[in-house]
């Protein structure tokens, strides 16, 4: 599968490669990187090719979006498509006083959910200092699981007066449940969601409703945390990761079936995990993240390894891929 073939975002003028770059990692996600570190993964990105990237203020409370700027300083907006997030503020606090949370070291700032009109612009201009521009491509909705009615009548009319004003190109939502993100098409007019984890190898919520409806109307699907939050990274071991949580044991029972197939037909299952997404028509691009160089270029080796349409075959007949999910070829 070819990492630099180019996707159409909805009914927008942006087309990113289908491969990109996720940025929570590059935030601290479960552990601290580096500024030098996050910058040169970053630039590695560019030079590969991947012209799409993706953060939030979230992620490092405010690190990500900042290493992601200095990053692509330089890189002309046409070369490049970034997503970034609205949906919480970033409070400033005492170094030392924050509460615990999946950022390790993130920057003294407390994030708020703040869905209202007024609190997404703030977010969104916030944005644009720590990137250091004065446009992003892609504004999504982040995590709204609670806040459905405060996201709908306030941040989204906030996001389609930036694109109608030509601040943003996008308008999406992200989030790691499919349910609200259809919720969503059906009341507003939205150009892509980003979906964490609910349309991967080993979970496919995305397939039943989501994505089908995202077909009809012509709204893409990127694909956010295809190794689940590391399990289909590291394997079924102890301590592997699930949706951000140890994964329990009916996760970690499939994994190891899933692993079975893949040492049969000597298929790398993160190679598995990167393509089996893309195959869906309503899927533009996977974004998995990366804190290193290193792992930047695993991924872009595994998106162009050779899989064999046995292996895929053999995963439906064992009931591990349901029968109206698509393949590659």
């Amino acid at each position: 599968m070819d990492p630099l073939k180019k996707a159409q975002i909805g009914k927008t003028s942006l087309r990113v490669t289908r491969l990109g770059l996720g940025g929570a990692p590059l935030g601290g996600l479960f552990e601290d990187v580096q500024g030098e570190s996050a910058v040169a993964t970053i630039r590695r990105a560019q030079e590969l090719g991947i012209n799409f990237f993706d953060t939030a203020p979230l992620y490092g409370h405010g690190k990500s979006e900042k290493w992601m700027g200095l990053g692509l300083a330089g890189v002309p907006p046409d070369a490049r498509v970034l997503a970034t997030k609205v949906g919480r503020v970033l409070e400033p606090v005492e170094p030392g006083t924050l509460e615990k949370d999946e950022f390790d070291n993130p920057a003294p700032f407390k994030p708020v959910f703040d869905f209202s009109y007024d609190g997404t612009m703030r977010s969104f201009h916030e944005s644009l200092e720590r990137l250091q521009i004065d446009r992003i491509d892609i504004l999504h909705i982040h995590d709204a699981d609670d806040h459905f009615d405060e996201a709908i009548k306030g941040a989204y009319p906030a996001l389609d007066q930036l694109r109608r004003e030509g601040k943003i190109k996008a308008v999406g939502a992200g989030m790691n449940q499919a349910e609200m993100p259809a919720r969503f098409a059906r009341e507003g007019h939205f150009d892509c969601f980003l979906l964490a984890g609910r349309y991967s190898l080993i979970d496919h919520t995305g397939l039943k409703e989501l994505l089908p409806l995202c077909v009809e109307k012509q709204i893409s699907i990127i694909i956010g945390g295809p190794y689940n939050s590391g399990i289909l990274a590291t394997g079924a071991k102890p301590g592997a990761k699930f949706n951000y949580a140890d994964a329990p044991p009916e996760i970690l029972e499939k994994v190891r079936k899933v692993e079975e197939v893949c040492e049969r037909y000597q298929v790398p299952m993160k190679a598995a995990a990167l393509q089996f997404p893309l195959a869906h028509p309503a899927v533009a691009a996977v974004i998995p993240g990366a804190r290193s160089v290193a792992e930047l270029e695993e991924n872009f080796r595994l998106i162009s390894h050779p899989i064999p349409g046995d292996f895929w075959a053999d995963l439906r007949s064992k009931g591990l891929l349901p029968e109206e999910a698509p393949v590659p070829e």
